[in-house]
């Protein structure tokens, strides 16, 4: 009877260390180890910033490999075990870093993701995801005369998200319209006086 009852704790512990997480995410950073192995920085829809290594996924043929470029939004099942997260799987949706077309877009979104990576931390927050998703949208739909005032948003979405802005913010969290847009970019010296006071008072 004991060995039974260890037996099941053993199984429940094992099944609690291996749970699988599907979750939509954007891939702001990766790195390599090993001959073949990636470590990913993704922001998640549902698990916040999240660090996961992906085995062979350098390798000739791979099938993850589509997925796992930067900025490229995908479908992801991820593992969660004693040494952290494991990606177990991918689909791609959407390739922001060809669909942003342009040098200076992708500069901005590279920028913004940095702050994301440098403030979040592990945070879980839900607003976060579409905060990102919708200011990479904009730099892929909108004219290029409205994402200065789209980066602005974004940053500001961030800082208030995490707690370092109480200032309102016009729109939805995912909205970049341009209207929106136009509003921000006749304020913007305040909104980056905002911004320059939340990062300051971070302390990173």
């Amino acid at each position: 009877m004991k060995s039974s009852c260890r037996q099941d704790a053993s199984a429940s512990i094992l099944s609690a260390m291996w749970h699988r997480y599907e979750t939509r995410g954007i891939v702001l950073a990766r790195s390599f180890f090993g001959e073949a192995n990636v470590l990913m920085t993704l922001m998640t829809q549902d698990l916040g910033l999240v660090r996961a290594s992906a085995q062979g996924a350098r390798l000739s043929g791979a099938k993850l490999a589509g997925a796992l470029s930067t900025f490229v939004e995908s479908g992801f099942v991820l593992v969660r075990g004693k040494g952290g997260w494991r990606l177990a799987g991918a689909i791609p949706f959407e390739n922001w870093f060809v669909r942003m077309r342009t040098p200076v877009a992708r500069e901005r979104a590279g920028r913004v993701s940095g702050l994301f990576l440098r403030f979040a931390g592990e945070a879980q927050d839900p607003e976060l995801f579409p905060v990102l998703a919708g200011f990479f949208e904009a730099l892929a739909v909108l004219p290029e005369e409205d994402h200065d005032a789209a980066e602005v948003l974004a940053v500001l979405r961030l800082l208030a998200t995490l707690g370092l802005d109480t200032g309102g913010i016009p729109g939805k969290t995912s909205d970049f319209t341009r209207p929106l847009l136009a509003d921000i970019a006749r304020e913007r010296a305040g909104y980056v006086a905002r911004i320059n006071r939340g990062i300051l008072a971070s302390g990173l």
